[in-house]
């Protein structure tokens, strides 16, 4: 098996360098250096093209298919690290030693057990939730035994609170605006409490952080064994993060093949730049809330069908068509009726996202020792030839993450309805490095919104209105 995973490295390797010939290696000078505030950028709806922050954590360059890591490369980081690693150094900024990867490793191994939060998750319906609502709930019952912040000394002092939305007042006085914020929110930082023996967190440091990241995963194999109507299993504090993950689902311990894969599929959904649910954890974290409200607001948004779920839309699409030779007529209906082709495209990207690079090989791989997914692939394979000769060189549309990675799932025992959960299990990584790097320089986000609306109306008693409606 070991020559296997080795093959899987190779794949990785040949996918980076052939992706390294078809771009040149200059980043965009315009959205690469340190801003100089206020600044000028052209804004879109959604504020689209808006500069909020600056980041040291991740990097997409979505013209040339690039996906960057603190400086690291995501196809080197495929290649050759862990989950373990990349959650690592997505969250402190380097790469770790020996020592700190054992110590972080520990940490994430101490922390997978969550007994206190399944006894009181399985107290709800769990089989007939949407997953990801069941998965926030989670999240939110782990600040309940992980923390304080909820008991009555945990809530912040209405001395140190401020007016509402006080603190943006500067930046919206014309014509003059402030460089820093005058009113800053300062919560006073409190002792860890303790509980029935347990050591009690403040919900707001980088161990909530590790709570988060391993808690997440034990939660989501928990929630899928109780849809598919089993017991959830207790963690393999031998197992990686990965493998943990795969075992806790199918009540198998993975081969040294589907681990590898696994751990790949989490690298690359580990960030992504500013998107929907990393934005929305970090507007939560800058009201000074606490970390397990800004990954549930990030699951929040996650579970929206714009964000999350394309993957499990792929599989419905590549059931439907059936087999590689309805791919064709299949096609010509699908764009004659205007119809989105899930698994195509990118906000972003608009070269072949490189994700998707890495997990097209890796679906390739596994199929090959997967009879039953085979024609799953030949017609993924055949609608993405098709698609790319309408669409790729006019429209620039090419496969995106989400394309090949519901076959990657699948090949390793995870349900489709379970696809957007997993997407979680890697992503709370990011959202909680991009919320603490935030914090270090935290201002609370108030956008502004323009008004359209109508000026003068004179007030009509409620007596009158029918009068006036008639």
């Amino acid at each position: 098996m070991h020559d296997e995973t080795q093959n899987i490295t190779d794949l990785l390797v040949a996918a980076g360098r052939k992706a390294r010939e078809e771009t040149s290696n200059t980043p965009e000078p315009e959205l690469t250096q340190p801003v100089q505030w206020p600044v000028t950028c052209t804004v879109g709806p959604g504020l689209e093209g808006a500069i909020a922050c600056e980041s040291k954590i991740g990097y997409v360059n979505g013209a040339k298919g690039w996906l960057i890591y603190r400086g690291y490369d995501i196809f080197d980081l495929c290649a050759h690290a862990t989950f373990e690693e990349v959650s690592y150094l997505l969250m402190h900024g380097t790469l770790p030693t020996v020592k700190q990867l054992k110590t972080f490793k520990n940490k994430l191994v101490q922390y997978r057990f969550l007994n206190a939060t399944l006894r009181l998750l399985m107290g709800f319906e769990v089989e007939k939730m949407n997953a990801m609502a069941a998965l926030r709930l989670g999240t939110n019952l782990m600040r309940q035994e992980f923390t304080f912040v909820d008991q009555e000394e945990g809530r912040p002092t209405t001395v140190d609170a401020i007016g509402a939305d006080e603190d943006s007042i500067p930046m919206e006085t014309a014509p003059r605006g402030e460089r820093q914020a005058i009113y800053e929110f300062k919560r006073s930082r409190m002792a860890a409490k303790k509980r029935a023996g347990q050591q009690l967190e403040d919900a707001g440091g980088i161990e909530a952080c590790y709570h988060l990241i391993s808690g997440v995963a034990t939660l989501t194999a928990a929630i899928a064994r109780v849809r598919q109507g089993h017991m959830p299993i207790e963690p393999d504090p031998e197992l990686s993060h990965a493998a943990n993950l795969l075992y806790m689902i199918t009540g198998q311990r993975p081969s040294p093949v589907e681990e590898r894969v696994m751990d790949i599929a989490l690298i690359l959904h580990a960030d992504h730049g500013m998107n929907a649910s990393t934005f929305s954890s970090m507007v939560v974290a800058s009201t000074l809330s606490d970390v397990y409200f800004s990954v549930g607001a990030g699951i929040a948004a996650l579970n929206g069908p714009l964000h999350g779920g394309a993957n499990e839309q792929v599989i419905r699409t590549l059931d439907e068509i059936g087999k590689p030779g309805n791919v064709k007529a299949w096609l010509d209906n699908a764009l004659n009726k205007k119809i989105k082709i899930a698994g195509f495209g990118h906000r972003v990207y608009k070269a072949y996202d490189p994700r998707a690079r890495i997990l097209g090989p890796l679906a390739q791989f596994l199929v090959e020792r997967n009879e039953g997914k085979k024609t799953l692939f030949q017609t993924a394979h055949k609608l993405e030839g098709e698609v790319s000769t309408r669409l790729a060189a006019q429209k620039g549309i090419f496969p995106n993450v989400d394309f090949y990675s519901g076959i990657v799932y699948s090949c390793l025992g995870i349900q489709p309805e379970m696809f957007t959960p997993i997407f979680a299990v890697s992503r709370v990584s990011g959202w909680s490095a991009r919320v603490l790097e935030y914090l270090q320089n935290n201002r609370i986000f108030r956008p502004r919104a323009m008004y359209t609306g109508e000026f003068n109306n004179a007030f009509v008693p409620l007596a009158e209105r029918d009068k006036r409606s008639h």
